[in-house]
């Protein structure tokens, strides 16, 4: 599954006090510190703006908070769904599940909705300029949705205690195409001659656009692309934010590279710049960047095809590869592109430098681990769930291999330590 490219332009550390968080100290931003389930507030109203329909729609998200914290300054990661920008929820299973995942590691995670809907779909069918229009809604909601934080922060009394130099986007499918067109679309002069930002309900406000809260700054620090795409790299220049993307290499809805995106299978709409054409760009352009592919897969496949722990196994990556490039931004500490062993739940002991093998993973009924490394040794094993909570341990291993049993484990990821000579070896297994 796991094809990496790490994509890093210089060893690149964040020094200022803005930048440096002084709540970084300890394990916030990096392990499970708020296990207990997020404070959500929902339906905040963010603004409000015209349909494609001409019909007013009040924008509203919902706001995970850690339970429990008492820091005055946290960092936010602004989600948005997919769903073609013809559907999808901010309740949506692509969405909800990053952004507890996010609270429990401390930062404010919000996932907002956002105009959906799209001129002439389904008949007589939508074309390029009815997609491109479709898609600046919606980055205009996402902007707003990034001023409220600013504005709140400046005359609201900052509710829910933002550090505004720390704000990230993060976009699943078409919520990924927000995330990048804030980032890059960034001039009018940019935008396609074909769109008609005068005549069209809801374009009006240039780049920034009128859903709400203008005159505060829309600027993000950073974006997290899982399967979306952007209009033109060409819009990227030196300096832009940086992103980490995951895209799969089968994708059927969103291109991996660049080719003509079909709507539901049925209408050809344009061309675009997939995750693969992006970082090639931003490695080009010299900037700072994270690209996993998935190989083989269709898309967002961590919540759609395969097995229950297939997904889980590609939300753990999303989910691990994600904390580590945020955390480099929030924190300042040196970027890691890599997917680290070094888990999000607690297990903050363990070694990514595991010398032994486990044979199939995933795993059926049983997996076969590999300790012939440690011949000599008394070996002992740990395994953990993915809470944290210990679920086997065996010692007085001497053979050269151990057979592990899945018995009454449920299926998912956990993680496994072997325990040998006062040293400590961890790696993941999966059990379908």
């Amino acid at each position: 599954m796991k094809k990496l490219y790490s994509i890093i332009a210089g060893a690149f550390i964040l020094a200022s006090s803005t930048t440096v968080n002084a709540q970084c100290s300890g394990l916030r931003y990096h392990d499970y510190i708020f296990p207990i389930p997020p404070t959500l507030t929902s339906n905040v109203v963010y603004g409000s703006n015209v349909k494609e329909t001409g019909a007013t729609q009040s924008l509203l998200m919902d706001i995970y908070e850690p339970s429990g914290d008492v820091s005055t300054s946290r960092a936010l990661v602004i989600v948005a769904h997919g769903g073609s920008f013809i559907g999808g929820t901010k309740t949506g299973g692509d969405v909800v599940p990053i952004c507890k995942d996010l609270a429990k590691l401390g930062y404010v995670a919000v996932s907002m909705e956002y105009r959906i809907g799209m001129n002439n779909f389904p008949f007589p069918g939508p074309d390029s300029s009815d997609a491109t229009e479709s898609v600046m809604r919606a980055v205009h909601d996402g902007r707003a949705a990034v001023r409220y934080f600013r504005k709140n922060a400046r005359v609201g009394g900052n509710t829910y205690k933002i550090d505004t130099n720390n704000i990230f986007f993060a976009g699943v499918s078409a919520g990924g195409f927000i995330g990048l067109h804030m980032a890059y679309l960034d001039q009018l002069s940019e935008y396609p001659n074909y769109i008609d930002t005068l005549g069209q309900p809801g374009l009006l406000g240039g780049v920034e656009g009128l859903s709400g809260s203008q005159g505060y700054p829309s600027e993000v620090k950073a974006v997290v692309n899982i399967c979306g795409a952007i209009g033109d790299t060409a819009w990227i220049k030196p300096g832009d934010e940086p992103v980490i993307s995951f895209h799969g290499t089968n994708d059927n809805t969103v291109p991996y590279g660049s080719a003509v995106i079909v709507l539901s299978g049925f209408y050809p709409l344009l061309e675009v710049d997939g995750s693969s054409t992006i970082a090639m760009q931003m490695n080009i352009l010299g900037i700072e960047n994270c690209f996993e592919t998935f190989e083989g897969a269709d898309h967002t496949p961590e919540v759609s095809g395969g097995t229950a722990a297939t997904q889980a196994a590609y939300y753990d990556t999303i989910i691990t590869e994600t904390r580590n490039f945020l955390e480099h931004y929030t924190c300042g500490i040196l970027l890691d592109c890599n997917y680290t062993v070094t888990p999000i739940l607690g297990l903050d002991d363990l070694s990514a430098d595991a010398a032994f093998v486990i044979y199939p993973n995933p795993a059926n009924t049983s997996a076969t681990i590999d300790l012939s490394q440690f011949n000599g040794y008394d070996v002992a094993i740990e395994l953990y769930d993915a809470l944290g909570r210990q679920v086997k341990n065996v010692g007085g291993i001497k053979t050269d291999t151990y057979i592990l049993q899945k018995d009454n484990l449920q299926s998912g990821i956990y993680f496994m330590n072997v325990l040998v000579d006062g040293k400590k070896f961890s790696k993941k297994i999966i059990f379908e």
